[in-house]
């Protein structure tokens, strides 16, 4: 509404700024989107809710590094909560090529990927992202390290029969 009042007020330099504003709004739109409400629903178990807010992303290619990888983080647990693995492992995969919130969150992603191939019979898979995942091991906490440690022994275990 300013922008039209300032070009019916002939001010060019206030509706230059008021236009410039509009598409700064647009542009912040398209690279943040609703990824912030999103996660509070996430964090409070409201995973409908935080699914229909990340169904409102059309492109999510289009949202900043930071943002996508969150993205895909938040809807490969959404996924793993329905039980759509295959889903959820592609989300996973994705999120973990981005950069995320902490070593943790980057590490559980790549421990999510590892613990599906594992329940797939997938054990190269399950492998290598086990193997990825022990790499940033002095940066995770002490339950992420024991979740590792389970997986890796159940590969063995599986990988034996």
């Amino acid at each position: 509404m300013l922008l039209v009042f300032f070009v019916y007020q002939h001010n060019e330099q206030l509706a230059a700024v008021s236009g410039l504003f509009i598409l700064m709004l647009i542009w912040g739109y398209f690279k943040e989107g609703p990824i912030i409400l999103a996660a509070k629903h996430y964090h409070n178990n409201d995973f409908e809710r935080a699914e229909d807010l990340l169904m409102q992303i059309h492109k999510p290619e289009w949202l900043s590094k930071k943002r996508r990888g969150f993205y895909e983080y938040m809807l490969g647990g959404i996924c793993l909560k329905q039980h759509k693995f295959e889903e959820a492992e592609r989300h996973y995969e994705l999120a973990a090529q981005f950069p995320l919130r902490s070593a943790n969150d980057h590490v559980a992603a790549l421990v999510h990927v590892a613990n599906i191939g594992l329940r797939q019979n997938n054990y190269e898979k399950a492998e290598a992202y086990l193997k990825l995942a022990t790499r940033q091991e002095d940066k995770i906490s002490a339950k992420m390290k024991d979740v590792i440690a389970r997986l890796q022994k159940e590969l063995k275990n599986r990988k034996a029969n």
